[in-house]
């Protein structure tokens, strides 16, 4: 598309444009094209490949959207706080300590109240959908101090998998680190995202959590941070983690094969 001064104007997919606000993922943004709710300078929308520039006035259920600059933070989650916008039970979240220039980002992913580390967060919603989709198997590395000793026997547990729920197998790679006293240090690695998931599979082995932290999710790791501490992600460590998710995007096209 040209503009008046036969200046080519950049055009990107309705889906994307959505997307780049922050809003939600493309997938949830085509789900929207599809329910009617989008409209373009004044025209809804239903066509999945119409594309947009920066010129167009797009509005979801009425309110006008603008693409937004995308930012990528590493975030050191303290312990106390839960992972959401707001909590109906007066629960304390992360939104409440939040430096204010960050806190319309959202989190990829959770970590439950008593747990610290990292939280990766950003405005982009088809980042955030890439890097939670089940089939995409990103590594979460964590540190975790249970109570008891454990041995190699356990560890060999949760690689084969433990049933944590009814029909739910939870699986985990794990090394043991070192004995502090009676308890057992760990470092444990997730490629689900099964809710509080260390903490049912050692449950399950009579082995409870005394302290989680993440220190890694994919190539990104909470080095240089302190609890409460944010940083802005370079664009080099956010191609990085892209480069990641293309990678195990083809790995998982092929086993779907």
């Amino acid at each position: 598309m040209f503009n008046k001064k036969n200046k080519k104007v950049e055009q990107v997919r309705l889906n994307k444009f959505i997307a780049s606000s922050g809003l939600c993922s493309r997938r949830k943004a085509d789900e929207l094209i599809e329910q009617g709710v989008v409209k373009v300078n004044g025209t809804v929308v239903k066509e999945l490949g119409f594309s947009v520039s920066t010129k167009d006035k797009v509005t979801v259920n009425g309110q006008p959207l603008k693409k937004s600059n995308l930012v990528y933070i590493k975030y050191y989650k303290p312990a106390g706080y839960i992972t959401t916008m707001s909590d109906e039970k007066g629960r304390k979240t992360i939104y409440d300590i939040l430096p204010q220039e960050v806190k319309d980002l959202k989190p990829v992913g959770r970590l439950d109240k008593d747990s610290t580390g990292l939280l990766i967060m950003t405005n982009d919603g088809d980042f955030i959908n890439k890097m939670t989709h089940p089939s995409i198997k990103i590594p979460k590395v964590y540190r975790v101090t249970a109570e008891g000793k454990m041995n190699q026997q356990h560890l060999l547990q949760m690689a084969k998998g433990i049933e944590i729920e009814q029909g739910k197998i939870a699986y985990a790679d794990s090394a043991i680190l070192d004995y502090e006293g009676k308890n057992t240090v760990l470092q444990i690695i997730l490629y689900q995202g099964m809710n509080r998931q260390i903490r049912k599979m050692l449950d399950s082995l009579g082995f409870p959590v005394i302290s989680l932290k993440r220190i890694s999710h994919g190539t990104i790791n909470i080095q240089g941070l302190k609890k409460g501490q944010f940083k802005y992600l370079k664009p080099r460590e956010v191609t990085d983690l892209l480069r990641q998710i293309k990678k195990l995007e083809k790995q998982a096209s092929k086993e779907e094969k």
